[in-house]
């Protein structure tokens, strides 16, 4: 079925998030020494960090529980998970919900600071896409008002068409606020056979609401849709529960399981380190 709407995770997507993360990280680490009243850094936070980047894909960002996303994959979702693990063992911040309200907020703060640091074929690609006249959305955890006014720098050809849904929440799994059929037949998890023991959660109701939209405006559906991300867990697998095409945007330490997952899609998954890859599919 040909690809009549493309949705777009923002960063580690289209941004080089080792590099625009660095400034997040430093005001992460200084800003929880500030709240501990310790550094961080001679608190163990490199050893922790170390240790969770040698160890197994298991590891991951937990959130009521359930791990939703592998921690290793970029430099907030690791900087969060180590500041949680480096918390538990300095036997601080013991109220769980309190310390997840401090690291959020901290996160957001921190987020703030981020560098703008594009991958270098990302406005050709952005400017390729919006040139098809197709609906071309991006769909991101971060604050709207944030990535819209890094796209302006770059200011791709079209960027007026560009449509930016912010604070997506895709680490949420919970039904969406109204429910509908297309929802309820998700399955709660799937497996990745022989290479993660632990469960992909898919029905993440609020990113299903920010689809939903997308659908609704466009007059779409998930299989005439085409969704690009960096992150299988948090962008990819509920699109593809739905039925919709995706392409991973291969991270440097992208995980065998995510690997895995995407061949298993057959036609409907794809997978290249460069964003230009997602132009071919645009033609079936």
């Amino acid at each position: 079925m040909a690809i009549r709407c493309v949705v777009l995770d923002f960063d580690g997507t289209f941004t080089d998030v080792v590099a625009e993360g660095a400034p997040f990280v430093e005001h992460f680490r200084r800003r929880l020494s500030e709240v501990l009243g310790r550094d961080v850094m001679e608190a163990g936070w490199a050893g922790v960090e170390a240790e969770v980047v040698s160890s197994s894909e298991e590891h991951g960002w937990d959130v009521g529980g359930r791990i939703v996303a592998p921690a290793v994959a970029d430099p907030y979702l690791l900087s969060n998970f180590v500041a949680r693990r480096l918390c538990d063992k300095l036997g601080v911040l013991p109220d769980k919900a309190e310390r997840a309200k401090l690291l959020d907020d901290l996160y957001r703060e921190a987020y703030a600071r981020t560098a703008m640091a594009f991958k270098p074929e990302a406005k050709e690609v952005l400017e390729a896409l919006l040139d098809t006249g197709l609906p071309v959305h991006v769909v991101t955890n971060a604050h709207t008002d944030a990535v819209e006014a890094k796209l302006t720098k770059l200011a791709p050809r079209g960027r007026e068409r560009l449509r930016v849904s912010g604070d997506a929440r895709k680490f949420l799994i919970e039904s969406p606020a109204t429910s509908d059929a297309v929802f309820d037949a998700v399955p709660d998890t799937m497996r990745v056979e022989g290479a993660l023991v632990r469960p992909i959660y898919l029905r993440r109701g609020r990113y299903y609401e920010a689809l939903r939209r997308i659908w609704s405006e466009t007059d779409t559906s998930p299989e005439t849709t085409l969704v690009a991300g960096d992150i299988f867990e948090l962008d990819l697998a509920l699109p593809a529960a739905l039925g919709a095409s995706v392409q991973l945007v291969a991270r440097a330490n992208v995980l065998e399981y995510e690997r895995r997952a995407i061949t298993a899609l057959g036609a409907r998954g794809g997978m290249d380190t460069s964003l230009r890859a997602i132009l071919p599919r645009l033609r079936g």
